[in-house]
């Protein structure tokens, strides 16, 4: 019988120097901690997450989020000048001793690499797999300084090349000529058990590659590194794993679904004349998902904080009922609720901004468009993979019909 445990550990002890107490110090809104662990809980593969700690109120955090603590780290095994290999061979040890359990690949997920590109995980696994003779798969981003161009200083500062191969006086060639290199990061490593166990070793002979985006390079070990990484995540530029997403499962059955319209059902932009009039961009693919939901029995409805007649004419064209000049949106979605009458749980809100938010925690599941703001994004239990204007509607309305025509089938066969 195969075995397909892979277990994601996540180290994070308690005593750390340069930044103190940073396993659970707020990085953009959430404990610096809780990104290692989303990246693990998002994962489709991954089938158990722990963390390994040393300290009673990290575990407290890490089981806040998502995670298993089922030991605390001995303290010999949190001083600075641990490395790795002892911490996870003792995760090993004590989850085969006091559980039987014995997975077949392990994760390294390194609170201090919290920007993840959404997939990371999941590829590197996947890499792994793919080749029975690879002992593991690490992280690597392009290497920002290329080494054929380093030195090493021996006697009297005499210069000597850090590198030497067959190239002739590589630090002395253009850059681009220069073989390519890479800078092992601190996002992701997944290993073989064995690797591990048996050769005690946490890469050990035949490492593979998976290769990130430079954007994502990120590897907090001052106060500054923390600054300019917080700063990476507010520019939205990128799209990493964040916790909060996926923290309540889709409704089993969806019956209303609101919607916000400036950047979900435009793409946010707007063209203005020289008398005032308004123009803005929608999709037309967004407007049959919506007639498609509507045939279903699904009611829909528009919340929007404008007045505006091009938001009128959208709305009537669409057939959809819409509320303007909503100050506070998530009163009115408790409201529009009640005038449907459909609970919470069967309703799902689609938003895209700040101004949004009030009304996630009313209604049974919130998403956002996939450029909607941050602050929307890390609060919203799901970011859809379209843009607003750009089928993010379509694609949320895809999804609630295929769900309600399921469950019409099997009634129909019962």
């Amino acid at each position: 019988m195969t075995n397909d445990e892979i277990l994601a550990i996540i180290p994070a002890r308690g005593g750390s120097k340069s930044i103190p107490r940073k396993n659970i110090r707020p990085f953009a809104g959430h404990p610096l901690l809780a990104y290692s662990i989303a990246a693990a809980v998002q994962s489709e593969m991954v089938t158990r997450v722990i963390v390994s700690t040393d300290d009673e109120e990290i575990a407290a955090v890490a089981r806040a989020y998502g995670a298993e603590v089922p030991f605390l780290r001995p303290s010999e095994l949190a001083r600075d000048e641990t490395t790795d290999l002892p911490v996870f061979q003792h995760a090993l040890q004590w989850l085969a001793d006091e559980e039987a359990y014995r997975p077949a690949m392990v994760i390294q997920l390194r609170p201090t690499s919290p920007l993840r590109p959404r997939t990371c995980v999941d590829d590197a696994i996947a890499i792994l797999r793919e080749h029975p003779d690879a002992d593991s798969v690490r992280g690597v981003v392009p290497s920002g300084q290329n080494p054929y161009k380093m030195w090493r200083l021996g006697d009297e500062d005499r210069m000597q090349p850090l590198l030497t191969n067959e190239l002739h006086e590589p630090y002395n060639m253009p850059r681009q000529q220069l073989p390519p290199t890479f800078w092992q990061t601190g996002h992701i490593d997944v290993i073989r058990a064995g690797t591990i166990l048996e050769k005690h070793s946490m890469s050990g002979d035949i490492i593979l590659a998976l290769r990130i985006h430079r954007d994502y390079t990120v590897d907090i070990d001052t106060t500054r590194d923390w600054e300019r990484a917080e700063w990476l995540l507010q520019q939205g530029h990128l799209d990493p794993v964040l916790p909060g997403s996926l923290k309540r499962p889709f409704p089993a059955w969806v019956d209303l679904l609101i919607l916000d319209f400036d950047g979900v059902l435009t793409d946010n932009r707007v063209w203005v004349n020289e008398q005032g009039v308004e123009w803005v961009a929608a999709n037309r693919g967004d407007g049959m998902g919506l007639s498609q939901l509507r045939k279903t029995g699904c009611k829909t409805a528009v919340l929007s904080t404008e007045k505006n007649p091009v938001v009128t004419a959208r709305c009537r064209k669409l057939k959809l009922p819409v509320r303007q000049a909503v100050e506070d949106k998530g009163s009115a979605v408790v409201a529009m609720m009640d005038e449907f009458g459909v609970p919470p749980e069967h309703t799902v809100f689609l938003g895209n901004d700040i101004n949004d938010i009030p009304c996630f925690d009313k209604v049974g599941y919130a998403a956002v468009v996939a450029d909607a703001h941050p602050e929307a994004k890390r609060k919203a239990d799901r970011i859809l993979s379209s843009r607003g204007g750009w089928g993010a509607v379509r694609e949320l309305c895809d999804e609630i019909v295929s769900l309600r025509a399921g469950k019409d089938n099997h009634e129909e066969r019962n």
